[in-house]
C-alpha cells in the first residue's frame, strides 16, 4: 500500500480526534490474535460509487478510508485483512460512512460553519503528517486532483461532522456529579463488595487427556512445589516461586490473583483457603486432575463500596452509555426521512 493512500486513510482521525468516538457505534472489530488467519489486500480503490444519501454519491475511496478506520490493524500489514472479517469490516465501515454522510447534512441543515483559523490549523497538522513536499504533493495529486480547495472542503467536512456530533451527542451525554450520585443510590445492589479472598497460587498441570505416566509426572511436580511453596516467608519469596515453576498464566502475575470472589473459587481451594490465616500456605489441593497451592494474603468480607471510590468510574460509565444511545437514536432519526440507496 502506498503512503499517500495510508495518509488518507487516517486523513479524518488526524484532524477531527472526535470522529473517532463514532467508530464505537456501527463496529467493534478486534485485531484477529494469531497470525495463522488468512488475508488478503483490500481492492484498490478507483473511485467507483458504493451508495447514495439523499442524491451525493460516496465511493470506494470512501469505503476503504472507512475500514481502515474501523479496522487499523490492516494498516500495520500493507492494507491486509483477515479474509472471514472481511464482509463484516465492510459492512460496518458502509453503514459509517452513511451515518458520517447524514451527520454533515444535518450540520449543513443547521448551517454551521467552521471558522477559517481553525480550518488552517487542521490543514496545517495534515500536511505535517507528510515526510517531504513531494509526498504531500503526490498525494495531492492522486486523491485531491491537485486541489488546495479540494483538500480543505475534505478537512472543513470532516470538522463539521464533529461539530455537528458535539451538539448533538457528545454535550447532551454529558454526566453530572448529582446523576451519577442519583443512580448510585438507586442501584445498591450494583456496588456490593462480595466476600473474597485475595491469594496467589502455585499450579501443576498434567497435559490434555494425560496417561497414566503422565499423571504420575504432575503429582511428583506437585509434591516437589508445595515442599518449596512451604519454605517461603512472604509474598515476595512465595511470588518468586510461582514464576519460576507455577504453569498456569497467573504466573507472570507472581502467581497474584488479586481479590477473588468466593462464589467463584472450587470448592476443594475455599475449603482450603477456610482453613488458612493470612500469609499461611495451603496444603496440596488437587481440583479434578490438576494441583494447586494457595498463599491466602487476606480475606476481603462483604460489603458496600463507597461513592467516593466509585465515583469517576460511574460518571465515565453512565457517560459511554448516554453517548450510545444518543448516537443510536441520531441515527434512526436521520435515517427515518433520509433516501439511502446501497449500489
Amino acid at each position: 500500500m502506498n503512503r499517500p493512500f495510508a495518509i488518507l486513510a487516517v486523513l479524518l482521525m488526524a484532524i477531527a480526534p472526535l470522529r473517532a468516538q463514532m467508530v464505537a457505534s456501527h463496529a467493534s472489530t478486534p485485531a484477529p490474535q494469531t497470525g495463522m488467519m488468512a488475508t488478503e489486500p483490500l481492492r484498490k480503490p478507483v473511485g467507483k460509487p458504493v451508495v447514495k444519501v439523499n442524491g451525493t454519491v460516496l465511493t470506494d475511496r470512501d469505503l476503504i478510508r472507512e475500514m481502515f478506520t474501523i479496522f487499523p490493524y490492516a494498516r500495520q500489514h500493507n492494507g491486509n485483512v483477515p479474509v472471514a472479517m472481511e464482509a463484516e469490516i465492510r459492512r460496518g465501515a458502509l453503514h459509517m460512512m452513511e451515518f458520517e454522510e447524514l451527520v454533515y447534512q444535518e450540520a449543513q441543515r443547521r448551517k454551521m460553519t467552521v471558522a477559517p483559523a481553525r480550518l488552517d490549523k487542521a490543514e496545517a497538522q495534515f500536511r505535517k503528517q507528510f515526510s517531504s513536499p513531494d509526498e504531500y504533493k503526490a498525494f495531492m495529486q492522486a486523491e485531491c486532483q491537485g486541489s488546495r480547495q479540494v483538500l480543505r472542503a475534505k478537512i472543513r467536512r470532516s470538522l463539521l461532522i464533529d461539530q455537528a456530533m458535539n451538539v448533538l451527542v457528545n454535550t447532551p451525554s454529558a454526566v453530572s456529579l448529582a446523576e451519577a450520585r442519583d443512580y448510585f443510590a438507586k442501584h445498591p445492589e450494583k456496588f456490593k463488595i462480595p466476600e473474597s479472598y485475595a491469594i496467589q497460587t502455585i499450579s501443576v498441570l498434567p497435559p490434555p487427556n494425560a496417561n497414566a505416566a503422565q499423571l504420575k509426572e504432575a503429582k511428583k511436580r506437585a509434591e516437589e512445589a508445595i515442599k518449596k511453596a512451604k519454605t517461603t516467608k512472604d509474598y515476595e519469596e512465595f511470588g518468586v516461586l510461582a514464576e519460576q515453576i507455577s504453569e498456569d498464566d497467573w504466573r507472570v502475575m507472581m502467581g497474584d490473583r488479586h481479590e477473588v470472589d468466593i462464589a467463584k473459587l472450587p470448592p476443594p481451594v475455599l475449603q482450603a483457603i477456610l482453613k488458612l490465616k493470612p500469609g499461611e500456605v495451603s496444603d496440596l489441593i488437587q481440583v479434578e486432575q490438576s494441583y494447586t497451592i494457595v498463599r491466602l494474603n487476606k480475606h476481603v468480607a462483604a460489603g458496600q463500596k463507597k461513592f467516593a471510590d466509585v465515583k469517576a468510574e460511574l460518571i465515565k460509565n453512565l457517560q459511554k452509555e448516554k453517548t450510545e444511545k444518543l448516537r443510536h437514536d441520531l441515527n434512526a432519526r436521520l435515517r427515518k426521512t433520509a433516501k439511502v440507496e446501497e449500489l
